[in-house]
């Protein structure tokens, strides 16, 4: 295969996998997308392998997440050229992780085809994982796994691996698809044909086998659709005192008709915990409707350095008007709610709005509903799997999920955001109702089905169901079991694919042989 072809199956391996994620939604694609990449990186040095890896990245994260340059640019106030450079450079950085995993299948494959080709599901599980701690960042968004998570049969596998499961399935099937294509063999063909089949029937007959939940609850998610802005005056809670009296009175009839707890997005708006205008509106609506009230704020306190410092927090206020509950975000957003690299990039400061830096909260709480114990989740949280299950291993029976995704606009990254939190429903067997500030405000069953649902952009309420659970899965028991035993397993394969002298000639041969053809 000529250098021109390699390149090129790496480039169309990243653009054809960005088609399986939303908003393109088709999914097939991930079964096979990666197989190009696989293809592209065996018979190559490893350097050249990681070449077309971070090549495929590129093209993947350009094409899905446009919505981070609008992020800096529309609602950061960045100038284009530089909202488009810290874009790239973000994106150059995420494209380290699927160049280490070619890195390794080229490696790998200096052994035999089969080799690379089994070790390739645990290489690229190992390389989401890592993207989890890349360099600060954190940002596992996007993962193989949530492609094939329209699949409800498929989806509840997550209960057992977490979402590294459904990666590791979609990964085995990709480089099962190189194997047949790259040897060619009648027992590859055989051995596809046959996994090809259980896989199809599998999804198509999966779906039927998953319980539905019934809920014994109902909640009010309220839906406040407020513009996003980059500052807000000091009298902005007076200039929409109407829109505010408005939410309140929407808030307390939905609750009349349910008796249930009434849930406010993060806040959407300057809702500061310390101004008391604000926090005497929640207390009012939890003593009017006897319900419990919970709320994202901005709450001013001692941070580590003992002067004032904000933290993106929900509260709950009970029906007596006190304030008894208080979890403060423990994952913040990169570029969002701190800056990562500070010192190399100190003109990215622009992109925090009003408040500065939010100070990371440091307990997951665990509060006390009538019917159980629940916890909230922030926003950008709901892509962390690990963390999510820290609640539920605490002992909540319910999930409460908080966004505000206005800043997204009308990107895919709503679609986005929402089906990983999705997958976090099924991995710890909970409902969560998610409130947001302009969509996508859902209920979402243990098994992964939307119940309930809110149109975006729209000031409305939604009656949620809901229910409390007490079972733990395997995963929020364990955690992350799988992408470690698959780091174990890949450290494995490289040690024992190390090529032998010759061998490793002769690969040097190979590619030198390439690249004059490439050239003439």
């Amino acid at each position: 295969m000529s250098s021109t072809l390699r390149w090129t199956a790496a480039l169309a391996s990243g653009l054809s996998l960005a088609f399986a994620f939303a908003p393109f939604d088709l999914g097939i694609l991930a079964w096979t997308s990666l197989a190009l990449l696989i293809g592209a990186a065996i018979g190559v040095s490893p350097w050249r392998g990681f070449l077309y890896g971070w090549a495929h990245g590129m093209m993947f994260f350009l094409a899905t997440l446009p919505w981070i340059y609008t992020v800096m640019h529309v609602h950061g106030g960045m100038e284009p050229p530089v909202a488009a450079g810290v874009f790239l450079l973000l994106i150059a950085v995420l494209s380290i992780c699927p160049g280490l995993f070619a890195a390794g299948v080229a490696w790998c494959g200096r052994r035999s085809v089969a080799r690379a080709c089994v070790a390739a599901p645990f290489l690229w599980v190992a390389s989401e994982m890592l993207r989890r701690y890349e360099l600060g960042l954190g940002f596992p968004w996007n993962l193989l796994g949530y492609a094939g998570a329209v699949h409800l049969g498929l989806l509840q596998l997550v209960t057992v691996t977490g979402i590294y499961g459904l990666s590791f399935v979609l990964a085995a099937s990709n480089a099962l698809v190189a194997w047949v294509l790259l040897t060619r063999t009648r027992m590859a063909w055989l051995a596809g044909i046959i996994v090809g089949v259980v896989v199809v029937s599998a999804v198509l007959v999966g779906d039927q086998f998953v319980p539905v939940e019934q809920p014994d609850h109902v909640a009010v998610l309220v839906q406040t659709n407020f513009p996003q802005s980059l500052t807000y005056p000091a009298d902005w809670l007076d200039r929409h005192a109407g829109e505010l009296d408005e939410l309140e009175t929407m808030s307390s009839d939905a609750s009349r008709r349910t008796r249930g707890i009434i849930v406010w997005p993060e806040c959407p708006a300057p809702f500061y915990w310390q101004d008391p205008r604000f926090t005497a509106r929640l207390a009012r609506l939890a003593l009017t409707t006897a319900n419990d009230v919970i709320a994202g704020v901005v709450d001013w306190k001692a941070g580590p350095d003992r002067r004032p410092q904000p933290y993106n927090t929900a509260v709950m206020i009970d029906p007596a008007g006190h304030r008894v509950f208080s979890y403060d975000k423990v994952e913040l957003v990169p570029f969002g709610e701190f800056i990562p690299w500070r010192r190399l990039l100190w003109f990215a400061n622009t992109i925090i709005a009003d408040v500065g830096d939010f100070q990371r909260g440091t307990e997951y709480s665990v509060g006390e509903l009538p019917g159980g114990r629940f916890s909230v989740f922030i926003c950008y949280e709901a892509v962390i799997p690990d963390e999510i299950r820290r609640f539920v291993k605490g002992g909540a029976r319910l999930l409460i999920n908080l966004s505000n995704d206005g800043w997204f606009g009308h990107s895919a990254a709503l679609e986005q955001h929402l089906a990983q939190a999705r997958v976090r429903a099924v991995e710890n067997r909970r409902w969560i109702l998610r409130a947001t500030n302009t969509g996508l405000t859902v209920s979402i069953s243990p098994y992964g089905r939307i119940v309930a649902a809110l149109p975006p952009d729209e000031r409305a309420v939604l009656f949620a169901p809901y229910g409390f659970r007490d079972d733990i899965t395997v995963y929020t028991r364990f955690g992350d079991w799988l992408p470690y035993l698959s780091i174990a397993a890949s450290l494995w394969f490289v040690i024992y694919s190390t090529p032998r002298a010759e061998e490793e000639a002769s690969d040097e041969e190979g590619e030198r042989g390439e690249e004059a053809s490439t050239t003439a």
